[in-house]
């Protein structure tokens, strides 16, 4: 069973970059992990003029693309729901969730600049931790620096087995 942890923050507040880091890490130390990122809003968008484009322009309900080394898949379906879709995932160790910022799972606050930490309000339940390179301090929550990857990825490590998530 895949351990699911999110980074929630508003945006540019580095998410991206803060997964991406820990990604790498959790990999050197020979986990297999999975990304899901949370599209609001809607922007996403294929590729313009691709084969896949032009199928779900044409109102496919699901397109799957097999390469040598990926599956893509795009199905339709409304209001997808987050606990089905990291069923899918459970084959792997670590389940990465950017966004789904409502949602209820252990969640890690990113934040860069003090209206960012906002976000704090937003989270319920409070998160397990919180990245951030201002002064900032929470009762209760540990607090890291962006840079600090080795002990955001040991701190991640140590919820889980502590746990027993």
């Amino acid at each position: 069973m895949a351990c699911h942890v999110g980074f929630a923050g508003y945006s540019n507040s580095g998410k991206t970059t803060l997964i991406t880091k820990v990604l790498v890490e959790f990999q050197r130390r020979g986990y297999r992990i999975a990304v899901m990122k949370h599209d609001a809003h809607g922007h996403y968008k294929e590729a313009a003029g691709a084969d896949t484009t032009s199928f779900i322009d044409a109102g496919a309900e699901a397109v799957v693309t097999l390469s040598p080394e990926a599956v893509r898949i795009y199905e339709r379906k409304a209001n997808p729901d987050l606990q089905e879709q990291l069923l899918v995932l459970d084959h792997y160790d670590f389940v990465f969730i950017e966004g789904f910022k409502k949602e209820k799972y252990p969640k890690i606050a990113v934040f860069h600049t003090v209206e960012q930490s906002q976000i704090m309000r937003v989270l319920d339940p409070a998160p397990i931790a919180i990245v951030t390179d201002l002064d900032y301090t929470a009762d209760g929550i540990p607090t890291f620096h962006s840079d600090d990857v080795q002990a955001i990825s040991h701190f991640i490590e140590g919820y889980f087995k502590a746990s027993q998530y």
